[in-house]
């Protein structure tokens, strides 16, 4: 009886061994895996989440997980603390209730923001005027600007979105577009203009493909090689916000996004133009100057 009795003991005793061990395993990989979280614009999104993947591919126990939801919560977000990093296609100075002291700007690249119209519009040159005549309601229906007798629908970017900023700055020459539905990504706007007759609204270039027709405004196409050397005026940095200098993780994967690796492959792939080829700068207030951006 008593051999039984202590071969029980014996038995549990290595139960709560491996228990222990199982669970110091366990500690001991929960404190090798890291994540972190950045949020914000759906312009830069593409390239966040695509550099994500490969790192976190290199990296074993990496997780970085990429939301979009625009710029202005992308701002709002880092400002607050909830997230690692607040994308934005805005400096943190031009956004109304956004505080930057305390706020670190790492841009990141730059995007060439176009019009676009759905394919059976066929039209794919305007003037600025003739582009403002239309987002401010004055212009109702393509075939007063060339086109077929189709009604012109308006899809617009959400408030906070920096895409609509930028685009209602430069393309529009600081008019605010007339009220029309709001959708909250790129994405989206791409699928409802595709599938809409008479729609037309604005993407950045990454987001162009052929289901949709970019314009080009006062005889100037909407490529990267006019944004280089700005000609092609819409356009903003895509910039990566944290909270003081970056540390740990986020410090990491911020210079992997600079690495030439990165800059000649997926800034290529996506539509995206590295802050170094820029022959302009442009400050948050707007101003222009002519140099290279790093």
């Amino acid at each position: 009886m008593r051999k039984r009795t202590l071969m029980k003991w014996l038995i549990a005793a290595v139960i709560v061994v491996a228990g222990f061990g199982a669970y110091a395993a366990r500690s001991k990989e929960a404190t090798n895996q890291q994540s972190i979280t950045a949020v914000g614009s759906t312009a830069l999104q593409p390239l966040v989440e695509a550099a994500s993947e490969q790192y976190a591919g290199d990296h074993a126990g990496i997780f970085i997980n990429v939301q979009g939801g625009g710029s202005g919560t992308g701002l709002s977000q880092i400002e607050s603390g909830a997230v690692q990093m607040g994308n934005s296609d805005l400096f943190a100075e031009e956004k109304a209730g956004i505080n930057p002291k305390g706020l670190v700007d790492h841009k990141i690249a730059v995007v060439g923001v176009t019009p676009i119209v759905n394919n059976d519009v066929n039209v794919n040159h305007l003037s600025t005027k003739q582009l403002i005549d239309i987002f401010t309601g004055k212009i109702t229906n393509w075939r007063q600007v060339g086109g077929p007798n189709i009604a012109i629908t308006l899809i617009n970017r959400s408030q906070g979105s920096g895409t609509r900023v930028t685009f209602e700055q430069y393309g529009l020459k600081g008019h605010e577009s007339a009220v029309a539905q709001e959708q909250d990504s790129s994405g989206t706007v791409r699928q409802i203009v595709s599938s809409t007759p008479g729609a037309i609204s604005y993407v950045s270039f990454g987001y162009v493909n052929k289901s949709v027709q970019p314009i080009s405004i006062d005889g100037v196409r909407p490529t990267e090689e006019n944004v280089i050397h700005n000609r092609w005026k819409i356009w903003s940095y895509e910039h990566i916000y944290t909270r003081g200098q970056p540390t740990g993780l986020t410090k990491k994967f911020l210079q992997y996004l600079k690495t030439n690796h990165i800059q000649t492959t997926l800034f290529n792939k996506l539509g995206y133009i590295s802050v170094k080829h820029m022959q302009y700068q442009r400050s948050w207030q707007g101003k222009i100057t002519k140099g290279s951006g790093e």
